[in-house]
């Protein structure tokens, strides 16, 4: 392939604009609030399943104090009825009496059993609330620190951007009057090298794969014409001849 040489010498031009653009979307891909936030948001879900969990529990405790505070009055309304009647006078049998002082004391055990399984749940129900108290702090500290890591993502993703459009934006004055078959061979060979299509022939080394020429292959391009296209015999990229290329 031949192409002119200030043609060839342009493509570095392009090169460079190209290493650019790809550095810039490099490093927004690869911003340390990223992977920060990936790892946040992770642990937030972990938090987050605690949570849910206890406030389940805490739930399903309300439900049972509820239940243990009617059980409790229930049973305290009963005794008071009972005790209402037998002091009224309304029961004057004395069997019956008798009876009714038995139910008596077996209400007084039921009460202090219930009370204490209220106690008992009351207790479980506090440390439930602590600890989804706990959680709920933590959450709430993961939710500040991801807001403050999305704007500062936001912000550096923002700038890169734009830095990135005006790279892009340059790219097509830069290409313009490139010949087709020298931009097509460039672009394919980048796309195959890892970004680099072109490189500098300095101080007799390819700038692509920075291995230096041997003298047999020095000899063969400096005996070339100027419009020849050079290809790196390592690296196969574009080699583009310069007064620095040490020929």
């Amino acid at each position: 392939m031949k192409a002119d040489p200030h043609a060839q010498v342009k493509l570095l031009d392009v090169q460079r604009l190209d290493a650019r653009a790809a550095q810039l979307r490099h490093r927004r891909a690869s911003l340390p609030e990223i992977a920060e936030i990936a790892q946040l948001q992770e642990s937030r879900r972990g938090v987050e399943d605690q949570a849910r969990d206890a406030r389940i529990r805490v739930d399903d405790l309300s439900a049972a104090q509820r239940k243990a505070d009617a059980d409790v009055e229930a049973v305290r309304t009963r005794r008071k009825r009972d005790q209402e009647r037998m002091d009224s006078g309304a029961i004057a049998n004395p069997k019956d009496l008798e009876r009714m002082q038995h139910e008596l004391v077996s209400l007084d055990r039921r009460i202090g059993v219930l009370e204490d399984e209220e106690l008992e749940v009351m207790e479980q129900l506090e440390a439930a609330q602590q600890a989804l108290a706990v959680l709920e702090q933590q959450l709430a500290a993961h939710d500040e620190r991801l807001a403050g890591l999305v704007a500062a993502r936001d912000e550096k993703v923002a700038a890169l951007d734009a830095e990135l459009a005006e790279v892009e934006a340059e790219r097509p004055e830069t290409v313009a009057g490139l010949p087709e078959d020298l931009l097509a061979l460039y672009d394919k060979i980048r796309a195959s090298k890892g970004g680099v299509g072109a490189a500098e022939l300095r101080a007799r080394q390819c700038g692509g794969c920075m291995i230096a020429l041997d003298p047999a292959e020095l000899s063969r391009i400096r005996g070339l014409a100027g419009d020849e296209v050079v290809r790196c015999e390592e690296c196969s990229r574009i080699l583009v001849r310069t007064a620095e290329s040490g020929l």
